[in-house]
């Protein structure tokens, strides 16, 4: 009895417990959200498969330090390049295509990244034209140090 309370109330006590995470927001909202409050945009590309990509989602978007700097200086989007999910683009509507036997990537992720390794993290400017590209997993630190790179380089 004693192991099942002892049980239930840390479970309770760790349920209450919240992760923090980055804001996010949906390619469909980034033009006009541009529009009121320009900065730049990262993307953080991604699949379910990907072991590499977890790690990055658990560790990197974990990090408070990673987390203050994406809320206040850049709009974030966590992107799933292999969600089936129509999204409209600069204009343009892209959708998950096949490009294997059994291999499928979203049109939008191929061409923002120009290629289908992932993680994958893209930079975009106020104008939505890419800054850079990073293929690899991150460090917390050094997302950190990109970040104030990029901010640094897309002032004025």
């Amino acid at each position: 009895m004693s192991r099942c309370l002892l049980f239930f109330m840390l479970s309770y006590f760790f349920g209450l417990t919240t992760y923090a995470q980055p804001k996010e927001i949906l390619f469909s909202e980034l033009e006009s959200a541009m529009a009121k409050d320009p900065k730049p945009v990262m993307i953080f590309l991604h699949t379910d498969w990907c072991s590499y990509c977890s790690l990055m989602e658990r560790k990197t978007l974990k990090s408070d330090k990673v987390i203050g700097k994406l809320n206040r200086d850049f709009y974030y989007i966590s992107f799933n390049a292999e969600h089936d999910e129509v999204i409209k683009y600069k204009g343009k509507n892209y959708s998950l295509k096949k490009v294997g036997i059994s291999t499928k990537q979203h049109e939008l992720a191929k061409e923002l990244a120009q290629s289908n390794a992932y993680p994958a993290v893209i930079f975009l400017d106020e104008k939505l034209e890419v800054l850079y590209r990073h293929f690899a997993y991150v460090k917390p630190d050094d997302m950190y140090k990109i970040l104030n790179t990029i901010k640094t380089t897309n002032k004025g």
